[in-house]
């Protein structure tokens, strides 16, 4: 199975459809304001780089480090670089000396995504807290295709996000963050450096 799929389990939360005002109890609208400001760190306009590592199920692996900004994002592993500037993507497999070319909304780049939808209003939030830092949890009010747990730790005075630990289908997924940092994430970051890798086999999937 492609690290890619790893990387997904991760970037599934940019699938999220919209955002709504929380109803319910006080604990589940304090635990829907603090998942939103988090993911806000993470997905808002002023960018954000993190270190992640996943586990699947003790079986695969991978970690790397992802940059985001509006719909730009890049990403380094071992093995697969990508680059995204917002209208196309650029994949890299460093073993096969491959670099695949896709539209950036391109539906057909990555057959898993739909295993990672997710709709806000779908999920009953609650809050609690140990050690480790505050712990948000959503659990699926309705049957749902793709993320059907979720456990969040942010840290109690940043709110940055720590780990995740996400169900989908019957398995579980861990993801521990690092060096996260929102904001001061340039436009450059983005650019696919083509003349590293001009002697890589190039496939041309746009427009399919």
């Amino acid at each position: 199975m492609k690290s890619r799929f790893c990387w997904m389990l991760f970037v599934f939360i940019i699938c999220f459809d919209s955002f709504a005002s929380g109803k319910g109890t006080d604990n589940s609208v304090q635990a829907r304001k603090m998942f939103d400001y988090s993911y806000n760190l993470v997905f808002g306009p002023q960018g954000s780089t993190l270190h992640y590592n996943v586990n699947i199920i003790g079986i695969l692996k991978a970690e790397g480090t992802i940059w985001y900004k509006g719909k730009k994002s890049k990403f380094i592993e071992p093995r697969y670089n990508s680059w995204n500037n917002g209208i196309t993507e650029y994949w890299v497999d460093k073993k096969k000396k491959t670099v695949t070319v896709y539209d950036s909304d391109s539906p057909n780049k990555d057959s898993y995504l739909s295993k990672f939808t997710f709709f806000p209003d779908d999920y009953k939030y609650s809050l609690f807290e140990n050690d480790e830092g505050y712990i948000i949890v959503l659990d699926a009010i309705r049957k749902v295709k793709g993320v059907q747990h979720l456990k969040a730790i942010v840290d109690k005075k940043t709110f940055i996000p720590k780990s995740l630990k996400i169900k989908v289908l019957w398995f579980w997924t861990t993801v521990r963050i690092s060096k996260f940092k929102s904001g001061n994430i340039k436009d450059d970051i983005f650019i696919y450096p083509s003349s590293s890798y001009n002697q890589y086999k190039l496939y041309d999937k746009r427009g399919k």
